[in-house]
């Protein structure tokens, strides 16, 4: 009897120490930007995710950049970003495993009403950001190595204007998340280009308001990659494939493309490569 009695305490004992192990091995990490997770999109989609398959998703909201440098470090199982040309040079560097498109959207300028660089209504940015820089408007920057980070030194090159040589009090470097970067406008009634998914959940707007839109370099593109698990043995490819191909297969597209807030499309899915 106690030899029995020994045993199945021994049995509860491996029971306890295995079955958080094996709950743990259904879960993923997901290193993805701020504006997905501003936006409220994971909110909406993870849990239908969740529910279908069973595998629990945590999400490391960083800039691009640094979601991007997860990955290389193999701190996460998937990289959902929007920055391509920084996508691309991951996959050939050998730390993801192929590229999908998965969702877009585009990037507005944010300014305050009374709108002190006169550009309010103009539909060319690099026009708008000269304005800006003329008169110098306060304008915030997110200085974070995202994908809004880098679109915004992009569109100041291409209006022809060395930022680094034009920074002055008029132009906050914050180092933050869009969500943060809008808040510092509101609170300075600065000037701020944000992704139109985070600006639409946003709600400390304060005297803020879309000036500039409609520009096609604003136009704002979503990849998601698997990590490769041949740099980094402990990737959970197959169940980071799983959510791969829920998210660029039927259920997930649909799932972004009900995502509203106040009645308005946050993200507009495009896996197939189609634009609406």
């Amino acid at each position: 009897m106690l030899t029995r009695r020994l045993f199945c305490v021994g049995m509860l004992l491996i029971l306890a120490g295995v079955t958080p192990a094996l709950s743990r091995t259904q879960s993923i990490v997901v290193a993805s930007t701020t504006s997905t997770q501003d936006s409220g999109l994971f909110d909406y989609i993870l849990p239908l995710f969740e529910k279908e398959t069973g595998i629990d998703v945590k999400v490391v909201a960083q800039g691009t950049g640094q979601a991007l440098d997860t990955g290389r470090r193999g701190d996460a199982d998937v990289v959902f970003v929007h920055a391509k040309a920084q996508e691309e040079k991951f996959i050939q560097e050998g730390f993801g495993v192929k590229r999908s498109d998965v969702m877009y959207n585009d990037f507005v300028l944010i300014g305050p009403k009374s709108d002190p660089a006169g550009v309010s209504g103009m539909t060319d940015i690099a026009a708008a950001l000269v304005s800006i820089k003329e008169k110098e408007a306060p304008f915030v920057s997110r200085g974070d190595r995202s994908g809004t980070h880098s679109t915004e030194l992009t569109l100041w090159k291409e209006a022809g204007v060395d930022i680094e040589a034009a920074k002055g009090p008029w132009y906050k470097d914050i180092g933050q998340g869009m969500g943060a970067a809008l808040n510092t406008a509101s609170a300075m009634n600065a000037y701020v280009l944000s992704d139109r998914g985070t600006w639409l959940s946003f709600r400390n707007r304060g005297d803020l308001a879309i000036s500039v839109e409609g520009d096609k370099r604003l136009f704002n593109q979503y990849g998601v990659m698997l990590v490769n698990p041949e740099k980094h043995t402990d990737v959970k490819a197959e169940l980071g494939q799983i959510f791969i191909d829920w998210l660029i297969g039927p259920e997930g597209q649909t799932a972004i493309g009900e995502y509203e807030i106040d009645g308005q499309q946050l993200f507009f899915p495009n896996a197939s490569g189609q634009r609406i």
